[in-house]
């Protein structure tokens, strides 16, 4: 048996840590957190300073016992988990699960796993430090206390199943506050004015008026201004300019440039970094630090050197500027910057080559520029035309790595080189255009731009981000998805040879990639938890928790007694809530319905967002008249509670909607909780998402049935005239059997279905049932939150 135990969170961790070590030490995995609080019960004694209760889940007691029974026959247990709180705090979970003693614990951390590193961990143990422990305790606990408070009122105000949390309800705010904002969007338009200039060699020029004219008549203006009119350089200004590199990686800014560069979500960008982690190719992977270790800044520039020569050597180090961020870690880097390459799947190469140029470029000289700008002047008007050039002189680190801009709204052309020019020269016009463009509501939400809004703001830490992101889309709260645009004209004149012509362009407008559009559920809650629990949603308030939480890891502040300050108000607030039936309630009233004189509500409902007309009395009858009940009617795909109005709430109780008759059967158009459809003669026919249900007539509804009917004569491969039935028919996956609602699968030998009668496929049917095989019945299992 080995003197030494290692214990650490992660298998692929203990794999790569073990051979840095001898036979005397056994390296183990904990396969993450240990020890949780319970998942059914709140599990924190409020009462007594409140002291939160853990237990092992059920899943974690086979591991427990078995590195109990290690640590028992081992002289030192060494506690190797993650060097931040989270880490420290599986640590001592460990070592009180365990019931280590101190004087056979040693708790040892290290930002890279790589031989030296360990040994010197190893020769540099420390204990547990209990104020880490602390800070994470309070985030968990605090967490705790405003999940399972607020989210019953969320299932008695609102609907049943919801839930709220601390920082994730902060984080849809965020979403739901630039949603609104895009909707409540006035779009103008404008017109921009560029020109192609020929010089007397007859090299074009490109420029751009200077201004942008609010209508179309005073572009025209312009425009008529510019007929026969001269167009001189009147000046030319050529400056150097130099472009520097961005630092090395953070956690928050590796996801927010793997989500630009690669496409990678913010969980992907996690997920990929842990695993190069601890296969020891890159340092620690959650860290808000810029700064590289001396050995990590004179290795890098030995690299540059031998790859790009001693010109392209800058060594720099950078500092923190985030809010709240801690100094304690490095950035994000190689191991060994020597290894450009690595071994490894297709997304751990682009991650890893990603955090090696920005490693290598951050250490590298900066990029000398030469911006050229011509000033055109015209005759006839006061207005300017510019040319902008941009040359680089020397590359620098551009030689290696861009940052990319997550700023849609940059209409900053790439400048090119200009030709020679010089002051007084004359140009003349090739073409100039007039082009109408239209303001741009603010963009919405990437998952790497989010990142970078709860990072300015100091709400959530390294470690929280992708969890967050990852909550508020698992609870529905959120969608992160990609939408069509819309055809939109636009006007353009145009200036050639003296005339002006006019054409109208058409455009796609409003395509959105990989977005965060909050839901109908989102926008509910929000609203309710805004309006009710307006300091626990405030920014400001979740940024200074993450500065109290940072007070406790430095030993500054008591946990208790930061959670008994904020816990007294918000429980008071609570109970007021709950007890109060006149307070806030998850719906929003649009107005009153002229006919019967009752209020008009938008909530959601059990399937989703519905329109009530009519208010709920709990104390009436049940057996009361019909007409008395509120009534009901889900809303459409296109529509959301956020925007619907009062007259497009009433237009969904037109619905089941007689059109006609085809065939001797009543066609009717029905809204569904599949939203809407056709039925006739007892089938459904789905409406395409183009179709406007209330604007259906009779000739398309026809129309969706035929098609649906050839759809399906078309996957009819065989049938039977014996039994109607019986069918053989094509799917995605090749031909099957169809009997009435069941289908089952041809056998391989079956080639030829020609031949099949209406006995071979009740025999297929009966040999598929005898084959089937009996589900099997499985345990659930309740897995402790990570």
């Amino acid at each position: 048996m080995a003197k030494n135990l290692v214990i650490v969170e992660s298998p692929a961790k203990a794999k790569t840590i073990e051979k840095f070590l001898g036979e005397e030490f056994l390296v183990r995995s904990s396969y993450g957190h240990i020890r949780d609080l319970s998942e059914k019960k709140l599990s924190i004694d409020v009462d007594k300073e409140f002291m939160p209760y853990y237990e092992v889940p059920s899943d974690k007691k086979d591991v427990v016992s078995q590195l109990k029974k290690l640590a028992d026959k081992a002289e030192i247990i060494w506690l190797a988990t993650d060097e931040d709180r989270e880490g420290e705090a599986i640590a001592w979970h460990l070592k009180e699960a365990l019931e280590l003693k101190d004087n056979k614990t040693k708790r040892i951390v290290f930002h890279e796993i790589t031989k030296t590193a360990i040994q010197e961990a190893i020769e540099n143990p420390r204990n547990i430090d209990k104020h880490l422990v602390d800070a994470q305790q309070a985030r968990r606990v605090l967490d705790r206390l405003v999940g399972f408070e607020l989210s019953p009122i969320l299932w008695r105000k609102v609907k049943p199943s919801l839930s709220a949390g601390r920082v994730q309800s902060v984080t849809v705010r965020l979403i739901v506050e630039r949603e609104k904002e895009i909707n409540a969007f006035m779009t103008s338009s404008f017109f921009r004015v560029g020109a192609d200039f020929t010089m007397s060699d007859g090299t074009v020029v490109k420029a751009e008026l200077s201004n942008k004219f609010e209508s179309k008549e005073k572009a025209l203006e312009f425009l008529t201004k510019c007929i026969g009119a001269e167009f001189k350089v009147d000046n030319l200004e050529t400056k150097p300019s130099k472009k520097y590199p961005s630092p090395p990686f953070t956690t928050s800014t590796l996801q927010q440039e793997a989500s630009r560069k690669l496409g990678f979500s913010v969980s992907r960008t996690m997920v990929v970094a842990q695993q190069l982690y601890e296969s020891g190719k890159i340092t620690y992977m959650r860290t808000d630090s810029v700064s590289l270790s001396n050995l990590a800044l004179g290795t890098t520039k030995e690299e540059i050197i031998k790859l790009y020569g001693e010109k392209y050597v800058h060594t720099r180090q950078y500092t923190t500027k985030t809010k709240g961020a801690q100094e304690a870690h490095e950035a994000i880097r190689p191991t060994y910057i020597s290894n450009q390459i690595i071994e490894g799947d297709a997304a751990q190469k682009k991650l890893y080559d990603l955090i090696w140029k920005r490693t290598i470029a951050s250490q590298m000289t900066e990029a000398s520029l030469e911006k050229t700008n011509v000033t055109i002047g015209i005759s006839k008007a006061e207005e300017k035309f510019i040319a902008k050039g941009e040359v680089i002189k020397f590359d620098g680190f551009l030689k290696v790595y861009m940052e990319s801009s997550d700023d849609e709204n940059n209409n900053e052309e790439n400048k090119g080189m200009l030709p020679p020019i010089k002051i007084g020269e004359f140009f003349n016009v090739k073409i100039i255009n007039a082009t109408e463009s239209f303001t741009l509501h603010p963009p919405r939400y990437t998952e790497a731009s989010l990142v970078k809004k709860l990072e300015e703001l100091g709400i959530g830490r390294p470690s929280t981000y992708a969890p967050t992101i990852s909550t508020i889309q698992k609870r529905e709260y959120v969608v992160n998805e990609s939408r069509d645009g819309e055809k939109r004209n636009y006007d353009v004149f145009i200036l050639v040879n003296d005339k002006i012509s006019e054409k109208t362009e058409t455009q796609i407008t409003g395509y959105e990639k990989s977005k965060l559009f909050p839901t109908d559920i989102g926008f509910v809650v929000n609203d309710f938890l805004v309006k009710t629990f307006e300091d626990i949603l405030d920014y400001n308030f979740t940024a200074s928790v993450e500065k109290e939480f940072d007070e406790i890891a430095q030993g500054k502040k008591v946990w208790n007694d930061m959670i008994k300050h904020f816990y007294k108000p918000f429980h008071k607030n609570v109970t007021e809530t709950l007890e109060d039936k006149t307070r806030a309630q998850g719906e929003k009233l649009l107005g009153v319905d002229k006919e019967t004189g009752k209020n008009v509500y938008v909530k959601i409902g059990r399937y989703g967002p519905v329109v009530q007309i009519g208010d709920v009395d709990k104390n009436a009858d049940k057996k009361a008249d019909k007409s008395e009940k509120p009534r009901f009617a889900g809303l459409l795909k296109n529509q959301s509670i956020e925007t619907i109005t009062l007259e497009e709430a009433l237009d969904l109780f037109k619905f089941p909607k007689n059109i006609g008759e085809y065939e001797s059967e009543i066609l009717t158009i029905g809204v569904g909780r599949f939203g809407p459809y056709v039925k006739h003669n007892n089938s459904f026919y789905s409406l395409s998402k183009d179709d406007d249900p209330l604007k259906v007539t009779k000739e398309r509804a026809i129309e969706i049935i035929e098609e649906k009917r050839k759809k399906n004569l078309e996957r009819e491969v065989k049938t039977f005239d014996e039994r109607n039935d019986i069918k053989i028919l094509k799917g995605r996956w090749g031909n099957y059997l169809a009997i009435g609602k069941e289908n089952y699968k041809l056998p391989k030998d079956k080639k030829d279905i020609g031949n099949l009668t209406v006995e071979d496929c009740l025999k297929i049917a009966e040999e598929n049932k005898k084959t089937e095989k009996p589900a099997k019945k499985t345990k659930k299992k309740f897995y402790a939150k990570k």
